[in-house]
């Protein structure tokens, strides 16, 4: 990775910093590939590109897009203005096409391509909820379309505004909201503004001696807010639990008046509000706060790197781990392909890490190990000395029943170095002209093997059809009792049609899914992206459920309408 030479370059708007229109992350910050001397090669027989020879595309001009005019009424702009300041409200083409997409491959084809064909129509940041509230009363009554927006690190089609919506398209922009407000010491709850950015909540829970331990892959430029409407997960969600675990109570605004679900340990009320809303990608309303429980931090934290002969026993060890009294923060693994793909993105080691390293290679071919069917896994373990030690041994034992070895904390610093890294390699390959993607599912332990391969094979029939050479690879992480998630990726050189190429392999890989007992979506959301599956997910009847709540909820359909179910 390069560093910024300026992180002012991010786009602002008043105290407010965005991700770059075409890409991940702020200008500057990329990735690079001289000083790993095994990734062209690695590219290069996984996808048949030569990284040598192959230019990089030519950086997008935004002047060269043509962005479709702002429509909303004069009269609707001083309204607004009028609430949250003048200099809080944007309708320049750049602020609103940096809000019409997320940052899925999807996204980024498209904006780079120009294919702009809606956008927002105006951009407001309300600096508190009063203000939030006043903006929810005044598009209501327009009857226009409000549009939550808090990173904008989504990847699953939850920020697009409809083609067809003719109404003003409004996108509430969260990011004034951004404060922890208050730590409750006695409780381990913390209230905080729906708008805060992962490393700036960390950084003032931190300040006090909290964490809230949540930490998606897109924690960098994601927001609380954003996390819960999506339902995320994160790295660390073995020990911390998922969004939908930490939330314990709740601010939302909508059209009658403000929704509050009050932070209790548990209760009897009939049907959860709470999980009504987390997941609702802001067709409820606008989360403005939330209250969520945070630890205090670990007096200990490593991530340790063990190699296993082949993913079969992985997963074996991986569900034992859950299974038994070991409670690590991380259980990660890494399929065949996904450890060839993490050794390469590797630097270059020298002197005797170097000899290290080819020691223990002919040790584990003497051993009878197949490299190419090697499996990389990183294990957490945060607490007390005594803890982490307890846990590492628990760990340490299963590992060893399933032909596992370890290989020291050295990987494990390496990981957590780059753990937030990975999009700039999308963005490097985009600009190459490859197509590099995600998607993901959670599954019952009895099954991952098989959606595990069903997946592979449904990818490998897809890019014979689109007529390219094609890589697939995977890890487990985020394991539960009953299973785990197994996220996958995928890449290939486009054709002459890019999006087109890219819909063959991804739906290919969503049916897979279901189809062989997983799930639409682990952490990621539904969005636009992933509604066509919804049915085959949670049932005719889950899905007319799920309709009615919209639309009894919102008749005007004025939040974020046609996401999740159409």
């Amino acid at each position: 990775m390069t560093e910024p030479t300026n992180r002012t370059d991010a786009l602002r708007t008043g105290e407010v910093k965005h991700m770059k229109w075409w890409g991940w992350g702020v200008e500057g910050v990329g990735f690079h590939h001289e000083d790993k001397p095994g990734f062209a090669p690695f590219v290069r027989k996984a996808i048949g590109l030569d990284l040598r020879a192959g230019e990089r595309a030519e950086r997008p001009d935004f002047a060269r897009l043509k962005v479709p005019a702002s429509t909303a009424p004069e009269e609707f702009l001083a309204a607004l203005s009028g609430i949250v300041g003048a200099g809080n409200t944007a309708v320049d083409d750049l602020s609103r096409v940096v809000h019409t997409y997320g940052k899925s491959l999807r996204d980024l084809v498209r904006v780079r391509g120009g294919a702009i064909a809606r956008t927002p129509d105006v951009i407001v940041y309300p600096a508190d909820e009063a203000e939030v509230r006043r903006v929810v009363a005044a598009a209501v009554e327009a009857d226009a379309v409000l549009i939550p927006f808090g990173g904008g690190s989504n990847i699953a089609g939850s920020l697009e505004p409809h083609p067809d919506e003719t109404r003003v398209i409004v996108s509430l922009d969260l990011g004034r909201l951004n404060q922890v407000l208050e730590i409750d010491a006695d409780s381990g709850l913390a209230r905080i503004q729906a708008g805060a950015l992962g490393p700036d909540l960390e950084a003032q829970l931190n300040g006090s001696g909290w964490t809230m331990g949540h930490f998606p892959d897109s924690f960098t430029h994601s927001t609380l807010g954003g996390w819960v409407a999506t339902r995320s997960s994160g790295m660390q969600s073995d020990k911390y639990g998922d969004i939908a675990d930490i939330v314990k109570g709740l601010r939302v605004v909508r059209a009658g008046g403000i929704l509050v679900v009050r932070a209790v340990p548990s209760a009897s009320t009939g049907p959860s509000v709470r999980e009504m809303v987390v997941g609702s990608e802001g067709r409820l309303g606008v989360i403005t706060e939330v209250t969520v429980q945070v630890h205090r931090l670990p007096e200990k934290r490593a991530i340790h790197a063990y190699f296993f002969k082949n993913l079969d026993h992985g997963l074996a060890a991986m569900q034992e781990i859950a299974e038994s009294d070991a409670s690590p923060s991380v259980t990660r693994i890494s399929d065949a392909h996904e450890t060839a793909f993490s050794l390469a993105t590797s630097k270059e080691s020298t002197g005797v890490q170097k000899t290290a390293q080819a020691g223990l290679m002919a040790y584990l071919r003497m051993r009878g190990w197949n490299l190419d069917e090697m499996c990389l896994s990183f294990i957490g373990f945060e607490g007390g000395g005594a803890h982490t030690r307890r846990q590492k041994s628990l760990v340490d034992r299963i590992v060893r029943r399933h032909h596992g070895f370890g290989v020291g904390k050295g990987p494990g610093v390496l990981y957590d170095q780059k753990k937030f890294d990975t999009p700039y390699i999308r963005d490097f390959l985009l600009d190459r002209g490859v197509a590099g993607d995600v998607s993901e599912t959670a599954g019952p332990w009895a099954k991952l093997r098989g959606i595990h391969a069903a997946v592979y094979e449904a990818a490998d029939r897809a890019y014979e059809k689109i007529g390219h050479q094609g890589w697939t690879m995977s890890h487990l992480s985020h394991s539960y009792h009953s299973g785990a998630c197994l996220y996958f990726t995928f890449a290939f050189v486009f054709g002459a049609d890019p999006l087109g190429e890219y819909d063959t392999v991804k739906r290919a890989i969503q049916q897979a899914f279901v189809d062989a007992g997983g799930t639409l979506s682990h952490h990621h959301g539904v969005g636009l992206e992933h509604a066509p599956w919804l049915e085959e997910d949670i049932s005719t009847q889950g899905v007319a459920i799920m309709s009615g709540l919209f639309e009894a909820t919102d008749p005007g359909g004025n939040f974020n309408p046609r996401k999740i179910v159409v």
